[in-house]
C-alpha cells in the first residue's frame, strides 16, 4: 500500500479478511470506467505469483471486476480486497504477474 501511495496512487481496503488465512484480491481502477483484478497463486517453481484475471474474462470494465469481487466475497468471507486508484493502471506488485501486459 505504501509503495502505491508514495508513487501518487490512492489505496483503499475494501474488505478486511482473516489475518492468517485470508487471500487477497488487488483491484486496479483507472478512474475512467476500466479496471483490472489480480489474484495470488503459486507458480511452477512454487513461488507466489499474481494472475491478471483479464485472462479469465474478468474486466476490463469496472462493473465486471466489481461483480467478480462480490461473487468471491460470498464464497470466501476471509478474503482481503484492496483497491488501487491509478490513472496509469499500475498494480505495484513486486511478485511476478501472469497474464496480459498492456
Amino acid at each position: 500500500m505504501r509503495r502505491a501511495q508514495v508513487d501518487g496512487a490512492s489505496v483503499f481496503v475494501l474488505q478486511k479478511g482473516d489475518e492468517d488465512r485470508g487471500s487477497v484480491l488487488i483491484k486496479v481502477a483507472t478512474l475512467d470506467g476500466a479496471a483490472r483484478i489480480y489474484a495470488p497463486g503459486m507458480g511452477l517453481d512454487g513461488g507466489r505469483v499474481f494472475t491478471d484475471l483479464l485472462t479469465q474474462g474478468v474486466g476490463p470494465d469496472e462493473a465486471g471486476v466489481d461483480a467478480y469481487i462480490a461473487r468471491t466475497q460470498k464464497r470466501d468471507s476471509d478474503v482481503w480486497v484492496l483497491e488501487i486508484e491509478d490513472r496509469a493502471g499500475r498494480h505495484f506488485l513486486t511478485e511476478p504477474v501472469e497474464g496480459p501486459t498492456d
